[in-house]
């Protein structure tokens, strides 16, 4: 008898139909049915010996949550018996709903051992919580990059792993191949609260660094170097080939996958493992290949989620951050039919607007690397970039400008929204920031930089006390020096902090009616709750600035 191994994850959901991602023991078809009627079956596709299911729902009602239950070959296994949570459910969004996006990123998923958990509460274990005592339930939760950590992993798994193959040799106590990383999400996935969380809110993913290796694609330098040792083409494979499975699936709406090739190539055949490795291995060699970005409607909020690491342009001449092709997806959406939403939100796992000195660091970093200063300098650079992770917007100033531009296009002129926002994680703190363009050619709509980061995860005090420094008075004048010694250009846009740094496992909330805006950011505390330590105005309901923050 086929039994559930992991999920179900609730992924995609409109007013009338969803998605639910599962797992099983062993092939099988996968069925969903709801209690209002509607439901949905799908065979099991497997790869590298698992199995897996992405089940269509269809006769979903706007406006309703309907509880669900998930069978395999007819046996009920969802929810399990005795389960101390509420009954899953779909909730088909109907028109007009105001809609609640909860996000955040770099969740570390170990659970401890023995009660202690050193990086602090999970902000997912205290979402879950809430929700499960009645709390209302978040539209959708977007995760925004370092999902699972395959260069960092956990005493329990380094002891899996030794008793798989050893510690010896590299990659050591990282994950090296596809099966080790199907353990990273057993082990994020069947922490209860996280499981039953992911089972009823609809969730949107993006890969960041860690999904692969820290400072995934900060250089052609270091690209190189990874080519060169034994293990990384093997890990990178794997690294793309369960972000597929895991992640990348669900993001997708039932007609996009319809209509993918490599579904339906990995469906068609008993193992789909050859069909999938053959597509990462495409993927890593002409990164242009393979589509990791996407887009999703929510009424009128529109969510462009970016790949920021597998599109970069490494080359230090044409540096960028997307490859032309995906730079153009990327404006093509935000412009496409504007009058058809109110609300742009953007997902880029690395933040646009950094603290100035920061900002000026890599950018002067990424003027030296390219040899504004000679060999010995570029040398310099390289070095410094990473040892100390100098690979964001700002490390790749044309993308960096043409970012700023595109903002301003979509945000001015008639049918322009009342926001543009900027979300993402990465560097464990949180915090907002607001852009400035020169006068004349500021965008009518709100542009905001909303950073949310750790879930679940630290950072050492010295770093804490670099991120508050480097939004400071005299951090801006150090960083000015550092800019006019690589020669950069100025930045198009100037920028202030309009919140934070903010430190702790956190999640922000947006809250988007009409054209009213809302944030609100969420601390774990140690008592397992959510303590709400901002809550502003962003955009009042005529789409106007609030002037809070």
């Amino acid at each position: 008898m086929a039994g559930l191994r992991l999920g179900p994850l609730l992924r995609y959901t409109d007013g009338s139909s969803a998605t639910v991602w599962v797992e099983a023991s062993r092939p099988c078809t996968a069925e969903v049915r709801c209690a209002d009627g509607a439901a949905g079956t799908a065979r099991t596709f497997q790869v590298a010996g698992h199995h897996y299911a992405l089940v269509p729902v269809t006769g979903l009602t706007p406006g309703t949550s309907p509880s669900y239950e998930v069978l395999l070959d007819g046996t009920r296994v969802w929810p399990p018996p005795g389960s101390r949570f509420p009954p899953s459910v779909i909730r088909a969004p109907a028109a007009g709903e105001s809609l609640d996006v909860v996000f955040g990123s770099c969740r570390w998923a170990a659970p401890p051992a023995d009660g202690h958990d050193p990086v602090g509460p999970d902000a997912l274990d205290s979402l879950a919580a809430r929700l499960a005592a009645g709390g209302r339930l978040p539209d959708v939760l977007l995760l925004l990059g370092d999902q699972v950590y395959a260069d960092e992993t956990s005493a329990a798994t380094r002891r899996w792993l030794a008793a798989r193959r050893g510690l010896a040799d590299p990659p050591g106590a990282e994950v090296a191949d596809y099966e080790e990383y199907t353990r990273l999400y057993d082990e994020s996935w069947l922490d209860p609260e996280v499981r039953w969380l992911l089972s009823t809110v609809p969730s949107c993913m993006i890969f960041d660094d860690h999904d692969v290796i820290d400072d995934w694609n900060t250089s052609a330098a270091w690209l190189a170097d990874l080519r060169a040792t034994p293990w990384w083409q093997e890990r990178l494979l794997s690294g793309l080939m369960s972000y597929w499975v895991h992640q990348h699936l669900g993001n997708l709406s039932p007609a996009e996958l319809a209509a993918d090739p490599l579904y339906a190539a990995v469906c068609a055949v008993p193992d789909g493992t050859d069909e999938l490795r053959a597509f990462a291995a495409a993927a890593d060699a002409d990164p242009a290949s393979a589509r990791w970005s996407y887009r999703r409607d929510f009424g009128r909020v529109r969510l462009l989620m970016v790949d920021t690491r597998a599109a970069r342009v490494l080359d230090e001449r044409s540096r960028a951050m997307l490859d032309p092709g995906e730079a153009e997806w990327l404006r093509e959406q935000a412009l496409d039919d504007r009058e058809s939403y109110d609300h742009l939100l953007v997902g880029t796992s690395l933040p646009w607007l950094l603290p100035h000195l920061i900002h000026d660091v890599e950018a002067w970093d990424a003027a030296l690397c390219r040899g504004e200063r000679g060999s010995r300098w570029a040398e310099f650079g390289e070095r410094l970039r990473r040892a100390a992770d100098l690979e964001h917007w700002a490390a790749f100033p044309e993308s960096f400008a043409e970012l700023a531009d595109l903002f301003a296009r979509t945000g001015s002129g008639p049918g322009a929204p009342a926001s543009v926002c900027v979300l993402s994680g990465d560097v464990h703190h949180a915090y907002v920031a607001e852009p400035a363009w020169p006068a004349g050619a500021a965008p009518d709509s709100r542009v905001l930089q909303l950073t949310c980061s750790p879930v679940h995860n630290s950072v050492p005090p010295t770093i804490r006390i670099g991120f508050r420094f480097g939004w400071s008075a005299l951090a801006r004048f150090l960083g000015r020096r550092f800019a006019r010694h690589g020669r950069c250009a100025r930045p198009p846009v100037t920028w202030r902090k309009r919140g934070g740094p903010w430190f702790g496992n956190q999640l922000m909330t947006l809250t988007l009616h009409g054209r009213s805006a809302r944030l609100r950011l969420e601390r774990a505390r140690r008592d397992g709750t959510l303590e709400t330590v901002e809550e502003s105005v962003l955009t009042t309901p005529g789409g106007a600035s609030a002037g809070q923050l």
